[in-house]
């Protein structure tokens, strides 16, 4: 990204300073006369703002800018479920207040718990930094966090903490299965032939599981959206993006995971397209991290390999959206542009799955 688009989508990304002051006043918030905000995400997800008031500092996410789908970026969704976590085992940031009223900030958004810790990024990804994970024994505490971390949240009783109504815990696999092979058929009559993600959507039909029992699901588990503490044994300090969140089979975040997993005798194709780390000493293989899983859950892994292929298949479907969008003038991102040689990357990584 060029120095001049980076200011572009700053000013762009700018919240409605106005707006916001009378959201805090009309919800007796707290004193908003010297309000000052800042944008510390912006881009393909929703956007992430700094707000500070009163002697406090919050975090305001709300909507990227541009066209969305229907169900995309629902922050008020995203809301919903983390307010029902708040007092589970689940670390989260602390939830303060939700506003669905565009009205304010041109909007919807929420208000949240401004948390201070470190992420670990891929270091393809600009501005990554160094890693604090830098010894085998913290990669090795990460790789059983996020195995703990994902049976934590799978532990909730969603109907308990009031989610009964927040997905449909029966059909789980198979209305995902249609809804992203829907997307695929509406996606590519915009861009170019896939037929290897014909051949997987029909091995995915051939290979379906029988889903296990119905949790929470994060949607988008993986290393990089986890939150930690940076001690001598890192720990989560709170899992994050919650806007693909639903009810259904738990084997779809651990496949989700297990997707952007990388170890070291990943192929320099699989490392390339889909990868959130770099694989060092420490860190569990994903044979591991399925076994550990395994062990202590007590759910069977005789299909993970679906779980890996569907996770890798709507992923594929997501960025040929995106491609789309770029083809149609419709995006000025310049790693959409990227998409017409990833997207059918990620295929293959796909496929190479399907034929082991």
């Amino acid at each position: 990204m060029t120095a001049g688009s980076e200011m572009h989508n700053a000013a762009r990304a700018q919240i409605d300073r106005e707006g916001l002051q009378r959201f805090l006043r009309d919800r007796k918030l707290g004193d908003a006369e010297n309000l000052r905000t800042e944008n510390i995400s912006f881009g393909h997800s929703n956007e992430v703002h700094l707000v500070h008031f009163d002697g406090k500092t919050w975090a305001l996410r709300r909507p990227p800018r541009g066209p969305l789908l229907p169900t995309a970026h629902d922050v008020l969704r995203e809301y919903r479920i983390l307010e029902a976590l708040q007092n589970t085992g689940v670390p989260l940031p602390r939830v303060y207040a939700s506003c669905e009223d565009p009205g304010y900030i041109g909007a919807p958004f929420y208000l949240m718990e401004h948390l201070t810790g470190r992420v670990i990024r891929s270091p393809n990804v600009p501005d990554a930094g160094p890693s604090f994970a830098d010894t085998p024994e913290k990669r090795r505490a990460v790789s059983e966090g996020m195995v703990e971390l994902l049976i934590a949240l799978q532990a909730v009783d969603y109907g308990a903490v009031g989610l009964d109504k927040f997905g449909r815990p029966d059909g789980y696999l198979e209305r995902q299965l249609k809804r992203w092979t829907d997307q695929l058929e509406r996606t590519i009559p915009q861009t170019r032939p896939l037929p290897v993600m014909a051949k997987l959507r029909d091995w995915l039909r051939e290979h379906f599981p029988v889903s296990q029992p119905a949790t929470i699901v994060h949607g988008d588990f993986k290393l990089d959206n986890v939150m930690w503490s940076t001690s001598d044994r890192p720990r989560p300090l709170a899992l994050l993006d919650w806007e693909m969140s639903t009810i259904g089979d738990p084997l779809a975040d651990l496949g989700w995971m297990l997707t952007y997993w990388s170890e070291p005798t990943d192929n320099e194709a699989r490392r390339a397209v889909v990868s959130s780390m770099e694989p060092d000493a420490g860190y569990l293989s994903r044979r591991e991290m399925i076994e550990l899983y395994e062990q202590q859950s007590g759910r069977p892994m005789t299909d993970i390999t679906f779980y890996q292929v569907f996770a890798l298949f709507k992923l594929a479907i997501i960025l040929e959206g995106s491609y789309a969008r770029h083809l149609s003038g419709q995006a000025d991102d310049p790693l959409f542009a990227t998409y017409d040689v990833r997207v059918p990357a990620i295929a293959d990584v796909a496929w190479q799955l399907c034929c082991a």
